[in-house]
């Protein structure tokens, strides 16, 4: 499963907040210094940590935003969409159904257990 699979969840968080797995946490190190930024990640990994609801934190704005088909002209512009926290939704009864979800899950549990409690990814540019 890719990240465009992954992520293509629209507006299903906001009518089914049960069906969120994952919380995306996207940054670029420019922006790390950022406290409002800053603070607002705080608040939505409290959220998540009491609702079971796994985060990865991702750099490399540009290539996510390719990786989610923004049109080219509208990244880094005021027009383009706020990428910063995605909500991954799966519907599914079963929360872990995809193949893809159970593997960042997964992912998510080793990097727990190896005291990384967010896990980072970095995305390069290709």
């Amino acid at each position: 499963m890719t990240l465009e699979e992954l992520v293509a969840c629209d507006n299903a968080a906001q009518k089914d907040p049960d069906s969120v797995v994952l919380c995306l946490l996207a940054i670029d190190e420019e922006e790390e210094d950022d406290i409002a930024l800053q603070i607002h990640f705080t608040l939505i990994q409290s959220f998540c940590c009491d609702n079971d609801i796994n985060i990865v934190r991702v750099s490399g704005m540009q290539r996510l935003a390719q990786l989610l088909g923004e049109p080219a002209e509208t990244q880094g512009t005021t027009e383009a969409r706020d990428l910063h926290c995605l909500l991954v939704t799966n519907p599914h009864t079963d929360a872990w159904k995809s193949h893809g979800l159970v593997e960042v899950a997964s992912y998510c549990e080793e990097s727990r257990g190896n005291n990384q409690w967010v896990p980072y990814i970095s995305l390069q540019e290709r």
